[in-house]
């Protein structure tokens, strides 16, 4: 699967992806926050707060470091097309 699909190639929605995190395998490491803080921030016990909708192009390789750098594989990274109100 391409890492960046064509906007025209299906019918509406929003293109691109997001990052999903695994609650229950999250340790509350926040090495993800340290590498991509402009999509996620922590909150007081050290878990991450993902921002909703999906990754801009432009951290899009930081997002990739994050998931990549999860020291218990708890996020991952979900390529597509989704409806506004889906992506999260």
């Amino acid at each position: 699967m391409p890492d960046r699909l064509n906007a025209s190639a299906g019918g509406g929605g929003l293109m691109g992806e997001i990052i999903e995190i695994d609650r229950i395998r999250c340790d509350g490491h926040g090495l993800c926050a340290e590498l991509l803080p402009e999509r996620i921030s922590l909150d007081d016990w050290g878990y991450p707060i993902l921002k909703k909708g999906p990754v801009p192009e432009n951290l899009s390789e930081l997002a990739r470091r994050a998931v990549d750098a999860c020291p218990v594989l708890a996020l991952r990274r979900v390529v597509g097309q989704f409806a506004e109100g889906e992506a999260s």
